[in-house]
């Protein structure tokens, strides 16, 4: 057990794995001005200690051999970050010949002793030779201390002494006062150098974690914004295939009825020109939202993919607004309260458009059931003279308090909502109501001359209502 506290205390120390950066330009300029300053107090602290060895009767050196003293002291704290180990033994050395030579207690030259040792800790970028280099240059001082206290004997002591002694004799109550004020000394200066450099790793790991969740957030959003993209393309591409198949039965018509109905064929023919229109406005809205590059900086958390949905959808019998009566039914099934009306007098609306509506309110209200905790909904369709709006909104929590039910995936619902209109023109407007919850409002032009003509679910080719000659066509294609 003890083996491995110790193995475990040696791990935190050392840490293999990360370096300290280097020491910036301005801390650098810093470290010089410390140095400058460092200069300037260390004379006043010199004539202070000189005062006090004088009043003991001590013999004091030449000023000259002080200042240089000092130079030597203070000079090698301008690299403590560069060159930590370096200077330590520099200071640590300075430090010791001048006590050896009879330097009076300077208290500038304490705070360069711990200022260097406090940097070993906090910069160096080797931590085994900065742990052995302090444990090197902290035995020494206590050797040092040790042969000071036996070679100076007697003359530790006062020159009076009181003839009722304490509890200590006085030798050993000197001793042990020094000793315990260097044990302190040098132990503050250990513990907030590890500190400081125990404090940049871990800002360090903070500052990759956040680059690294930034960069993830970043990939996901992307990843997102083209897996709706593609999601888009194949739907779309299935309102454009059905362009194409109708053109190919009206020119199939047209051919068989050219001899014997000339006006039935010119029919035909006009609805194989008015659809190949439908299915270019198509290809080019599409092509234009899957050309632009601009960044997505307005994402905001939703649905990872639609969780509502009629039974037996799939991709190659894309629903509409027909469907979403049904969808509203099956939401409500969920454990929601919907109010759903339609405003308008309701008419075809172009097959892009309609599959479009129908995955908005798809996407809101699956977010409604994993994120609002709301209880009641309200969803309205309504048919403009030249749009179709679509707005949904509840009595949640609205964006700031939204979170995940257990088991539901984040996802990026409103990054296909805005992928969707893009790709129609639309206008699209989400966010907190001011009495609460939330709202995703959609208006998709369905202007026939606006959009370059799209065929509506349910109505004949150019728009028009359906007849008699589309009932043939519709029963030759059956």
């Amino acid at each position: 057990m003890l083996t491995e506290r110790v193995r475990g205390w040696w791990r935190r120390i050392v840490v293999p794995g990360w370096v300290r950066p280097r020491p910036t330009a301005a801390q650098r300029r810093t470290d010089v001005l410390l140095v400058v300053l460092f200069f300037v107090v260390a004379p006043f602290s010199a004539v202070v200690a000189d005062s006090l060895a004088s009043a003991f009767g001590r013999t004091l050196p030449d000023w000259r051999w002080q200042a240089l003293w000092i130079v030597a002291l203070g000079l090698p704290l301008m690299w403590r970050r560069r060159f930590p180990i370096s200077s330590m033994l520099v200071v640590a050395a300075v430090f010791l010949l001048s006590q050896w030579a009879g330097f009076p207690d300077n208290l500038a030259a304490s705070v360069a002793l711990f200022w260097s040792l406090y940097s070993v800790g906090a910069w160096s970028r080797h931590r085994v030779a900065a742990f052995w280099a302090r444990v090197f240059v902290v035995a020494g001082m206590f050797v040092f201390i040790a042969v000071s206290f036996v070679l100076a004997g007697a003359d530790v002591l006062p020159d009076n002494p009181q003839t009722q002694p304490g509890p200590l004799s006085a030798y050993a109550a000197t001793v042990l006062n020094s000793v315990l004020a260097n044990v302190v000394y040098f132990a503050a200066s250990t513990y907030f150098g590890t500190v400081s450099w125990t404090s940049a790793r871990r800002e360090s790991q903070l500052a990759d974690q956040a680059a690294a969740l930034e960069a993830a957030q970043r990939e996901n959003a992307e990843r997102a914004v083209t897996r709706e993209r593609l999601h888009i393309a194949r739907e779309l591409h299935d309102v454009v295939a059905h362009h194409v198949s109708v053109m190919g039965v009206q020119a199939s018509a047209a051919r068989r009825v050219l001899g014997r109905s000339p006006e039935l064929a010119s029919d035909a023919l006009s609805a194989v020109e008015n659809t190949a229109r439908v299915a270019i406005t198509e290809l080019r809205a599409l092509l234009g939202v899957l050309r632009d590059e601009a960044p997505t900086d307005e994402l905001t958390p939703g649905g990872a993919g639609t969780a509502l949905g009629p039974a037996g959808e799939s991709l190659h019998a894309a629903p509409g607004v027909e469907q979403i009566p049904a969808l509203v039914g099956q939401a409500e099934g969920a454990g929601l309260q919907i109010r759903f009306g339609v405003f308008g007098t309701p008419r075809p609306v172009p097959a892009g458009v309609s599959l479009s509506l129908f995955r908005i309110v798809q996407e809101a209200l699956t977010n409604v059931l994993k994120h609002a905790s709301a209880t009641n909904v309200e969803v309205r369709l309504r048919y403009r003279d030249v749009s179709v709006e679509v707005e949904i909104t509840d009595d949640g929590l609205g964006a700031a308090g939204r979170t995940a039910r257990p088991g539901a995936a984040p996802g990026y619902g409103l990054v296909g909502m805005r992928e969707r209109v893009a790709v129609h023109g639309g206008e699209l407007v989400t966010g907190p109501r001011d009495t609460g919850g939330f709202r995703v409002r959609a208006d998709l032009p369905t202007d026939v001359s606006r959009r370059g003509g799209e065929r509506g679910v349910g109505a004949a080719p150019g728009g028009r209502p359906p007849t008699e000659h589309d009932e043939r066509i519709e029963a030759f294609h059956e």
